[in-house]
């Protein structure tokens, strides 16, 4: 077995910025962890089998400069020399993207990486809005409806965590590609599928593929970005996250309530609006695919891997492409050698055996809660399942909430008809919002109209004529019909209930499910409502863009997490629909800053080797959260308001005050 030790030299060379290793005669030009060992550094130890136990020969003094093999040191003087190394290599790099500065290359990645952010904001509020048309669509049975939400959360959660992981290991940009592909390809065939079981597959990989992007995206930016711009830069970046939603919201008012966008092939394939929907919310991770492409993996992960040549390539890129563009070609990169960190024995058997990739993933995951970072993966873990269990709860209670005063307004609203009495007259036009009760119709003709939330109790229909009816939130309970003809109508034993049908004749009846949509005023309405509290996060992203390296990560993230809680409070003034929605506004408003900051601060509190793995597993706590509150506050709606306000805001202040305990990583290098 071999130990190495590395001499650092100074890593500026002379102007003329020729690269130069300390093997720079080697023609292979070797990248490995081990390049750039002295002969003299290195220690043969060859068939040792262990450490003399007896304290004499511990005691014996050692020649003068001897020295010590690594394995007559213990695994605590290695990990602190390797700490060590680890934190002038920090040092380093921050010198190194200093130098290359801050300009197009930067800017290039922010709006690829942005793409990749859009498609996991667009990805999360996709689910919400075709999830009525689609369930309808698809003729799903209640029973079985709330299950695209759920499913597509739980993809994400898993992605999270496994592409997080496998960043560490394979790459951030590898790693993007194959979770962006995944997601777009999936996204795209799930528009196509008629079946529920194969949409629900669909659109649960597709979330396993964006499950990824969050964690790795923060990742690869934050590796290129010197310190003074990290906080900032990083905040710009949340904003595409934003974009997503707006993009999302407005595509889904365009498209989904409008009937001139769907086409059918035949009577047995039908291709409806909001299929294509979820078509154009799929092209923001199809651009971000190839913007990918372009772009060159993190210098800082190759550093970490001991490819040592490549991340020097790349940084040369980044400080090549800013100098061209600043209008100074001609100035030099001066970085002639990057130090690699000492690599203990058990680092280095486990960088070289080809073990189980999952097995490595899980042991990256559990240096997550070693020393020195156990601590902060704790706090974060509870802020970010406060914040999110808070932000996606209130998300869903909102709406409904809306939705709620819109029915108890519209069912104020009805018109009540008893004992009438009409007979040999033409309906041709809508009924809405009515209750018939003990009503009889006599030789009446029902032609091209529609029902509309109207209810029949205890009426008699004899000898009346249907004929390309549509009936929308309508049902005929304990009523009677003889000799009726129906054709070419929607009637059948789902709307008929305890009916007697007396020698009737049905004709052409419409079969499946006949999407209603387009008359559905509440959907515009909480598309609408998601594009309002959307816009309303502007001000706030960009307050926090501003000033997160001015006030701090954790001020900002604490105080918005506490104000965002008592905010909450605000909701039991809401008895309108305006009022609501400027309540919606206002906490959306507050709450982005904590998002903003909680990016940030995860980012730069884990070290390369474990910083994606750690982001996965924050942000699949972020979507497990998301699921139970989309389950807890959703089973609230029109029960009672005390129970989710008490419940968001206690959740919110308390996680805000477990992130004011989080360490102070502003002025922190990148680990």
């Amino acid at each position: 077995m071999y130990f190495y030790r590395y001499r650092y030299d100074d890593y500026y060379s002379q102007p003329d910025g020729n690269y130069t290793g300390d093997h720079a005669d080697d023609e292979e030009g070797s990248s490995d962890a081990t390049e750039g060992h002295d002969e003299e550094d290195e220690i043969y130890e060859g068939e040792y089998q262990g450490i003399p136990s007896d304290a004499k020969a511990r005691d014996e003094p050692m020649a003068l400069g001897q020295l010590l093999a690594d394995g007559l040191k213990d695994r605590r003087e290695l990990e602190i020399e390797r700490q060590a190394d680890e934190e002038e290599l920090a040092q380093q790099y921050e010198l190194i993207i200093q130098e290359c500065g801050h300009g197009r290359f930067q800017w290039q990645l922010f709006f690829t990486l942005g793409l990749a952010l859009m498609s996991d904001g667009v990805e999360v509020f996709v689910v919400g809005f075709v999830l009525p048309s689609a369930e309808t669509d698809m003729c799903v049975p209640d029973s079985s409806s709330g299950w695209l939400g759920s499913i597509v959360y739980l993809g994400m959660m898993v992605g999270a965590f496994f592409w997080g992981g496998m960043a560490d290991k394979v790459g951030r940009r590898q790693c993007l590609l194959l979770c962006m592909s995944m997601n777009g390809f999936f996204a795209f065939l799930s528009s196509f599928m008629q079946g529920y079981g194969f949409f629900l597959f669909c659109r649960m990989i597709a979330g396993f593929g964006i499950g990824g992007a969050v964690p790795i995206v923060f990742s690869y930016f934050a590796e290129v970005l010197s310190r003074e711009k990290r906080g900032e830069h990083l905040s710009w970046l949340c904003m595409f996250w934003m974009i997503g939603e707006i993009y999302a919201s407005a595509m889904a008012w365009a498209i989904i309530p409008h009937y001139g966008w769907s086409f059918s092939m035949g009577s047995a394939y039908q291709f409806h609006s909001w299929r294509v929907f979820v078509v154009v919310c799929a092209l923001p991770c199809v651009c971000a695919v190839v913007a990918l492409t372009f772009m060159p993996e993190s210098p800082r992960f190759y550093l970490e891997v001991g490819k040592h040549d490549e991340a020097w390539m790349i940084l040369k890129q980044i400080h090549d492409t800013n100098m061209r563009a600043r209008g100074q070609p001609e100035k030099v990169f001066t970085v002639n050698r990057i130090k690699i960190p000492k690599q203990s024995d058990d680092f280095v058997e486990m960088q070289t055996e080809s073990g189980n990739l999952f097995s490595k993933i899980w042991l990256t995951f559990l240096k997550c809660f070693d020393y020195p970072v156990k601590d902060s993966t704790v706090k974060l873990a509870i802020v970010w399942l406060t914040l999110s269990f808070g932000y996606y709860g209130l998300s869903v209670w909102f709406p409904d909430v809306i939705k709620h005063l819109q029915a108890n307004e519209y069912a104020s609203k009805v018109q009540r008809h008893n004992n009438e009495r009409i007979e040999d007259f033409t309906f041709n036009f809508t009924l809405e919002n009515q209750i018939h009760t003990n009503s009889l119709f006599i030789s009446n003709r029902f032609i091209s109209m529609k029902f509309k939330s109207v209810t029949f109790i205890n009426s008699t229909f004899q000898s009346c004529f249907f004929e390309d009816v549509t009936s929308v939130g309508s049902f005929f309970r304990n009523c009677t019909f003889i000799e009726a003809v129906f054709y070419n109508t929607d009637i059948d034993d789902s709307k008929l209930i305890n009916t007697d049908v007396i020698n009737s004749t049905f004709y052409h009846n419409k079969t499946g499910c006949q999407m209603t949509f387009e008359d559905d005023y509440s959907a515009y309405w909480v598309y609408f409502v998601n594009f309002l509290g959307t816009l309303a996060v502007l001000p706030g992203n960009i307050v926090s863009a501003l000033l997160m390296d001015k006030i701090g990560r954790l001020s900002m993230l604490g105080f918005s997490m506490i104000l965002s809680g008592i905010s909450c409070f605000f909701l039991w003034f809401g008895t309108s629909e305006s009022m609501m929605l400027g309540m919606l506004c206002l906490y959306n408003g507050l709450s982005i800053s904590a998002w903003n900051s909680l990016d940030v601060v995860t980012v730069e509190l884990y070290p390369t080797d474990r910083r994606g793995t750690g982001f996965g597993f924050c942000n699949a706590l972020c979507k497990l959260a998301a699921v139970m509150g989309n389950l807890i506050f959703g089973s609230l709606v029109g029960i009672s308001k005390a129970i989710p306000i008490l419940l968001a805001s206690s959740v919110l202040i308390g996680g805000g005050l477990v992130g004011l305990r989080l360490p102070d990583t502003r002025s922190n290098v990148l680990m």
